[in-house]
């Protein structure tokens, strides 16, 4: 009877977590695989629309289609360029918080994390009209470089989410800062160790496993691009419905062709969990030698 009790609870405090991992996660991604293997088929012109087993053929149709492997493409030279800005500024400005060079940290602190408070949205409607030309209060900059531009849109865009996740990324950097025992400080004060210098030898290589955390984080958040794309489709002719892959499967979803848009999200997913696990494999090895 001992060794039930502690099963019964470990399973009451499991099961409501169960329960809704299967309902919201793994349920979706069982339909999703489920409407990828199907296609709608019709008797005629005009007949009624039926939806049959088309097996793998949804599937080939994603791997034959042009713009949504040139959207992949473009998110992951996004990606290359704008997470490493983005996190850089995050560290950049956790270190800042957790020197003894800022006064006020509790203020900046909150108003680092402003941005990311701020529904995505909001954010890419706001800063689009700061890019527009012809609303935009800062003129001078807007009419000498068009940041709505087919060359510049990508770049505006990339400006829009490093603004908005920096603090939230900075807050994961800056909170394993203070989980590093005062004892490591003093140890490298006692060898001789600059503010710059322990930042770079100490701090840094103890808050790496965030960096890692807040990587993969963006990484995932880079594929999955979709609000400010959206709207600024409605600044910029440049950004097309099949933009970056998330806008691709909704504007497929919207046509509607729910099975092609299905297996679209599919194959986005595995690259994710692929590009993913491949940069903590990356990491791992790198921590290991």
């Amino acid at each position: 009877m001992t060794r039930r009790k502690p099963a019964a609870a470990i399973l009451f405090f499991v099961l409501p977590f169960g329960l809704l991992f299967i309902a919201f996660y793994l349920a979706p991604i069982g339909y999703a695989i489920k409407q990828s293997l199907y296609k709608v088929t019709r008797t005629g012109t005009f007949g009624p629309a039926r939806e049959v087993f088309g097996g793998l053929e949804q599937y080939q149709r994603v791997f034959e289609n042009g713009p949504f492997w040139s959207s992949i493409g473009r998110v992951l030279l996004f990606g290359v360029v704008q997470v490493p800005v983005m996190l850089g500024l995050a560290l950049l400005l956790a270190l800042l918080l957790d020197s003894g060079l800022v006064r006020g940290r509790a203020f900046f602190r909150l108003a680092f994390f402003v941005p990311y408070a701020i529904p995505g949205v909001i954010a890419a409607i706001m800063w689009g009209f700061l890019y527009s030309p012809n609303l935009s209060p800062f003129t001078a900059v807007t009419k000498t470089w068009d940041l709505l531009s087919a060359d510049l849109v990508l770049w505006a865009m990339a400006n829009v989410v490093t603004w908005v996740y920096v603090g939230y990324n900075m807050l994961i950097i800056y909170s394993a800062l203070l989980a590093i025992p005062q004892e490591v400080y003093e140890a490298a004060t006692l060898d001789g160790a600059g503010p710059i210098r322990t930042a770079w030898s100490v701090k840094i290589p103890l808050v790496m496993p965030a960096i890692v955390l807040t990587t993969v984080f963006s990484i995932i958040g880079t594929l999955q691009l979709l609000a400010e794309p959206q709207v600024f489709r409605t600044f910029s002719s440049a950004v097309s419905s099949t933009y970056t892959p998330n806008l691709t499967v909704y504007s497929t979803s919207s046509i509607p062709n729910f099975n092609l848009a299905a297996a679209f999200s599919v194959v986005l997913a595995l690259a994710t969990c692929v590009l993913s696990f491949a940069f903590l494999k990356v990491t791992q090895r790198g921590a290991d030698k």
